[in-house]
């Protein structure tokens, strides 16, 4: 047990492992098989936040438009999902059954041959962080090839939440329009709204973003780690030591690419749909806040951020319904100015140095403690010799 410990304290893995015990042990027996629920749709947003700390923390992109990507993941499972919920059984009432309602609603008479591959599910958990992938490719490659970055960057990506957004709901025969992907029920037969199926899909999201930080933790602590943080803070120096520094943007550009699209997918499969309201600007702004009040240098402060935000707008929205996005705006506000670097600064700037003072504190009373047992125990000898002479020689001595 105690190599354990130390290997895990050796590694820096002990936040790791605290939230671990949060997600996998603490929150299932805290919470109800509802709020359980409400809890896995936040993780699916955390994966976007540990996106963010990669690319906005280590790499110094700001992205507005994650948006899009968690979008792109999420309608790949829907997709699939919905073309699953659309036998010919199940929609024989319709025009032409065997096609989406929407697309029977809009007067399409055949599933569209870019939707046939969604039939089959290898494709579209393929799709799910391919096509969130290439897109970011796409657009990374063609602006950091021109070094564009800092805030045209940011506008850029803003601008293409906006269009996607406005595509999205403009194809509404292939898409579902402003309502989005609903009624989605099953995933292989296997009803995904049952109690149990959310217990097992809430633990399928734990593993897969405590993997997800796992990962970037093990690129924080590579060479490309390194390299990354050295281009944030010297970008020219380290392309004139030879690195092309357009290629480390591309890759971690596309790594949050990923990560979003997986938090997307498994959203869409605890939620039940997928509408554009999750890909626009808005949504895309939230999620940054996710890492800035979690800490964007921290992979677990992201994962806190984006739930205590989330928890924060729950719980203000149940009770102050007409207040709630103002107590909000004051949240974001308050730990903004109170809390630059977030919770993980408030944690490596605070909680530890007192935690270590303490610790200290400890160890100089134990060692004080000790000294004294052994100045104790060296003087006993001798008081038991005095005491223990004979009558005549003490008063010989005498």
């Amino acid at each position: 047990m105690n190599n354990l410990t130390t290997w895990i304290n050796k590694k820096g893995l002990g936040s790791v492992a605290l939230l671990a015990v949060l997600l996998l042990v603490v929150f299932p027996l805290a919470f109800d098989i509802f709020r359980l629920n409400l809890v896995g749709k936040y993780l699916t947003y955390g994966f976007v936040a540990l996106g963010l700390v990669m690319v906005w923390g280590y790499g110094g992109i700001l992205s507005l438009g994650q948006g899009v990507f968690f979008g792109l993941g999420g309608y790949a499972m829907a997709m699939f999902l919905k073309l699953e919920a659309s036998d010919p059984i199940t929609t024989k009432i319709q025009s032409t059954p065997g096609i989406p309602d929407f697309m029977d609603w809009n007067q399409l008479t055949a599933l569209p041959i870019w939707w046939k591959p969604f039939e089959h599910l290898p494709f579209a958990l393929i799709a799910v962080i391919a096509i969130p992938t290439l897109l970011a490719f796409i657009i990374s490659y063609a602006m950091f090839k021109r070094r564009v970055g800092g805030v045209y960057f940011a506008i850029i990506t803003q601008a293409v939440a906006l269009i996607l957004t406005v595509l999205i709901i403009g194809q509404q025969g292939y898409t579902g329009g402003v309502n989005g992907m609903t009624d989605l029920k099953t995933l292989l037969g296997w009803d995904i709204r049952t109690d149990s199926a959310k217990y097992i899909l809430y633990y399928v999201c734990s593993a897969m973003l405590l993997g997800g930080v796992l990962l970037c933790l093990w690129i924080q602590k590579s060479k490309l780690g390194t390299l990354l943080l050295a281009m944030r803070d010297k970008e020219d120096r380290v392309r004139f030591s030879g690195y092309d520094v357009a290629s480390f943007k591309v890759f971690v550009f596309c790594l949050a690419a990923a990560l979003s699209g997986i938090g997307g997918a498994l959203f869409t499969l605890q939620v039940g749909f997928m509408s554009p309201s999750f890909v626009g600007i808005v949504p895309s702004i939230e999620m940054v806040i996710y890492a800035a009040v979690g800490g964007r240098m921290s992979l677990v402060g992201a994962v806190y951020g984006t739930l205590l935000v989330n928890f924060g707008k729950t719980y203000f929205s149940e009770s102050f319904p007409d207040l709630w996005l103002f107590l909000m705006a004051a949240l974001f506000i308050g730990v903004t100015m109170a809390l630059p670097d977030g919770l993980a600064g408030v944690w490596s700037q605070k909680v530890v140095p007192w935690w270590k003072r303490k610790q200290a504190e400890r160890l100089a009373i134990q060692r004080a403690v000790k000294a004294d047992a052994a100045l104790d125990a060296s003087d006993a000898p001798a008081h038991t010799a005095n005491t223990s002479l004979p009558g005549h020689v003490s008063g010989q001595a005498a």
